[in-house]
């Protein structure tokens, strides 16, 4: 996967513009009835958009940071659906404070719980053979039943990112287990897979740790809008460019982040700073970060960045997006957004790298096609229905 060039990645951008161009019109925002500020901030942001106010649907849900399956499909699909094909218009989902973030997976199935019962039981008798033998013929099977009994579990993972599901809200009867190709996504647009593009919706999230934040998004991303993006761009990659070196998973996102840096610098987009010693930013480094992209500090924020107004960045790593509200937690989506930052991504659970936005794909799409941020993602994320989440005005648009 993502063997595709910066050249042709522009190519498909010229060929998609007319697709593209996201309008207020075109919005629907999602506010929960059962928050008491939802509604208020999704009023807020929608005159700041100018979106028209037949756009807003009320929904009846649990104001938790969680929801079950059942709520989803009852309490969001039915209304939803009803409100879309009233509304042919709408390309976009705009999900507000109050909301969930999560779905939580479904009750495994009498045929999934007989094969994790089959394996734990073959894993428990060649186990017993071990503690009579300590053959290492027997250990290297008993480690490979334990890694096919894992696998077998990780496939069967349902849990989802609320906006990631939303996606696909226009859909019926897709597989919920593990992640579905994204039809936008250039490595998947002249393939056969099994979603079109045309039953995908744009999906982003204006939330935060408390309401004063989601204003602020709002506020700052028509700030940067008018005024212009200012700062610096900061890259921070684990390892030296793979000069004529094949990569693949962390490496293809590792090399991703460097392409990312020379593509703005190339650019001349704004200043541009790139750390490549292995070593995470120290704390006060980035000054003005207005662009960031980065890893691996799993779930815990290093606190290296002063964010300008209007300001995009995220963190490559497992569980940055776990929550938005536990004023005790140092994941990187809420405290990037405790600090400042307007615009941020980040997943529910363990996406796995490949899930994450391609860094240059991203940047590329937001900071020099002028797409706006809810384009920019789609065109740059590989997998929906899974963890991911847009945090951010979705008609945001760079301006330099």
């Amino acid at each position: 996967m993502l063997k595709t060039a910066l050249y042709s990645v522009f190519f498909f951008i010229g060929t998609a513009l007319h697709v593209f161009a996201l309008a207020p019109e075109e919005v629907m925002v999602l506010a929960n009835r059962n928050a008491s500020k939802s509604k208020g901030i999704a009023k807020y942001y929608m005159e700041k958009r100018n979106i028209p106010e037949k756009n807003l649907l009320l929904l009846w849900i649990t104001d938790k940071e969680t929801c079950s399956r059942e709520d989803y499909e009852k309490k969001v699909i039915v209304p939803v659906r009803r409100f879309l094909g009233k509304n042919k218009k709408i390309r976009c989902i705009v999900t507000i404070y109050g909301l969930p973030i999560r779905i939580a997976a479904p009750e495994l199935t009498e045929d999934e719980l007989f094969e994790i019962e089959k394996m734990n039981e073959k894993k428990t008798n060649f186990a017993k053979i071990y503690e009579k033998n300590k053959n290492s013929e027997i250990k290297k099977e008993l480690n490979k039943i334990d890694r096919q009994l894992m696998n077998f579990k990780r496939k069967l993972d349902k849990t989802a990112s609320f906006d990631s599901e939303l996606f696909l809200v226009k859909k019926d009867n897709y597989d919920l287990k593990m992640w579905i190709p994204n039809p936008f996504f250039i490595e998947f647009t002249n393939k056969e897979i099994f979603v079109k593009k045309e039953e995908v919706l744009m999906v982003s999230r204006i939330d935060g740790p408390d309401g004063d934040t989601c204003k602020r998004i709002i506020d700052d991303s028509l700030f940067a809008e008018k005024n212009g993006l200012k700062g610096k761009a900061y890259f921070d990659a684990r390892w030296k460019y793979p000069e004529n070196k094949k990569v693949k998973g962390y490496g293809l996102y590792d090399k991703s982040i460097h392409d990312a840096f020379r593509f703005v610098k190339k650019n001349n987009i704004m200043e541009t700073v790139l750390n490549d010693t292995g070593d995470l930013f120290n704390e006060g480094e980035c000054l003005d970060a207005a662009i960031y992209c980065g890893w691996y500090s799993h779930g815990n924020y290093i606190d290296s960045f002063s964010w300008t107004r209007g300001s995009v960045g995220y963190h490559i790593a497992s569980s940055e997006c776990v929550t938005l509200k536990n004023p005790n937690s140092n994941v990187w989506c809420k405290k990037m957004l405790d600090k400042g930052i307007a615009a941020t991504i980040g997943p529910v659970g363990e996406p796995y790298v490949q899930s994450f936005p391609v860094p240059e794909f991203f940047f590329a799409y937001f900071l020099k096609s002028r797409f706006t941020l809810a384009e920019a993602y789609l065109l740059s994320i590989p997998y929906i229905s899974w963890k991911m989440v847009l945090v951010g005005d979705p008609l945001y648009k760079f301006n330099i």
